[in-house]
């Protein structure tokens, strides 16, 4: 029997193997894009709630999507009536407008966040409406904008139910699902904010902050690709989404709305906030670097950056969130001279890849990033056999990984995998590349 995905309680259920394999398919086919046949071929129902307080938008929904038949779903006029609905039914996905009497948008999937963690929050709303919007920021996962392409709308959703099939255990949904920000370094925070409340701020600058902070860059990238901003491409340059927002949602995104949250280091003996965003922002540089040299895609190119950028988000998730037990967690690997993933795996159920690819697929990040971060330690359990950002960002891992040991590693990465995709002999050149980027 496999352990179960636990954090709360450790390991005080099993997962049976059935429930191991349903998982393992649901992540690879999220990766693939092919979430909806996941559901109709494991026959799972998934119950999706839709709120609106304009009785003609709720009909124009049922009509629009009366076709899905793995989704069992109710429509409802008001906050106060979606509440009692969850109290005797459990959602998995609820979809709400913004502007509605009594309860709005943001007010409800705050109740829901509290009360429903493990529900994911999606945000169907007008363009009008931005002041609400940047209020729900924290509660909300994804935003999509009125009126909603059919098959964005079908797609989000979609995604969002594999998303639950992945990681079926209750406590890591929890968990994962109530983060809502990433802790950023306290300085430059601070910084930021001295900025944003200057009478000079310089958005150059401003971006540049932003786009030397891990979950800064996150959450600017969670919001510069909704469709609720309506851009007509895909944006992975943290420094780009912060300019196409602007100063004038940029500020009170963190002045008023605490887009972004400071955190002291956990620093624990073997992982430190500090050094760990130092690594990956390493990481980043040289996957940029090795996807260059394979590719002139610049989507491929910005997306192994993103990637190498926040391939060990779940290494913070779990060091911040569940301090006490990760420590343990470390010390285990380090006495039995193991991986971090492989004692994360058997203490915890789950791995750091895993958490941070749930996160990131929650917050619709490009299914290319969500699979660097998913198997950028064991890429040989991907699908996916071509060169792509996992292939850069593995790449970049191991080798940075194999410059800080003594003796250094003649053998570096998943030999297997790199032979398949055609550039086990590229690794004597990135390495040097690395060197040089030291």
């Amino acid at each position: 029997m496999q352990k179960s995905f636990c954090f709360r309680d450790f390991l005080t259920q099993s997962l049976i193997a059935s429930q191991l394999q349903l998982a393992t398919h649901s992540l690879r086919c999220l990766l693939a894009n092919t979430t909806s046949k996941v559901n109709n071929y494991y026959g799972v129902i998934m119950n999706v709630m839709f709120v609106d307080d304009e009785s003609n938008v709720l009909s124009g929904l049922r009509r629009m999507l009366r076709g899905q038949r793995t989704w069992n779903m109710e429509f409802v006029e008001s906050g106060a009536a979606a509440i009692e609905l969850l109290q005797h039914k459990p959602m998995d996905v609820i979809v709400t407008d913004m502007r509605m009497p009594l309860m709005n948008g943001a007010e409800l999937l705050s109740k829901i966040a509290k009360l429903h963690p493990n529900t994911v929050r999606l945000v169907l709303s007008g363009q009008s409406e931005q002041e609400k919007i940047l209020r729900s920021i924290g509660p909300a996962h994804q935003f999509m904008s009125k009126p909603c392409d059919p098959d964005l709308l079908i797609g989000t959703i979609d995604r969002a139910c594999t998303l639950k099939n992945h990681l079926q255990n209750e406590s890591l949904c929890n968990i994962v699902s109530q983060v809502s920000f990433l802790p950023s370094l306290p300085e430059i925070y601070r910084s930021l904010v001295e900025e944003l409340e200057s009478d000079t701020s310089s958005m150059d600058k401003i971006g540049s902050m932003i786009g030397s902070d891990i979950a800064m860059s996150a959450k600017v990238l969670q919001l510069v690709n909704s469709s609720f901003f309506g851009l007509a491409q895909h944006v992975s340059c943290p420094k780009h989404a912060a300019s196409l927002l602007g100063l004038n949602v940029i500020r009170p995104l963190v002045l008023l709305a605490g887009a972004f949250s400071q955190c002291e280091d956990p620093d624990l003996d073997g992982y430190s906030l500090k050094g760990s965003i130092r690594y990956s922002m390493s990481v980043a540089t040289l996957a940029r670097s090795i996807m260059a040299s394979q590719t002139e895609s610049f989507h491929l190119i910005d997306d192994a950056y993103i990637a190498g950028m926040m391939h060990d988000v779940g290494r913070l998730i779990l060091a911040v969130n569940m301090s006490e037990r990760y420590q343990q967690v470390i010390y285990a690997a380090r006495d039995e001279q193991t991986t971090i993933w492989d004692k994360e795996f058997a203490m915890l159920g789950t791995t750091h890849a895993e958490v941070g690819a749930y996160l990131l697929g929650l917050w619709g990040f490009p299914n290319s990033v969500v699979e660097a971060v998913a198997f950028h330690h064991q890429p040989s359990k991907s699908k996916n056999k071509a060169v792509s950002p996992l292939t850069a960002v593995h790449a970049a891992d191991s080798i940075l990984t194999s410059l800080t040991r003594v003796p250094q590693q003649e053998s570096i990465g998943d030999i297997h995998y790199l032979n398949e995709v055609g550039v086990a002999d590229c690794m004597d050149e990135w390495k040097l590349q690395a060197i040089k980027l030291r």
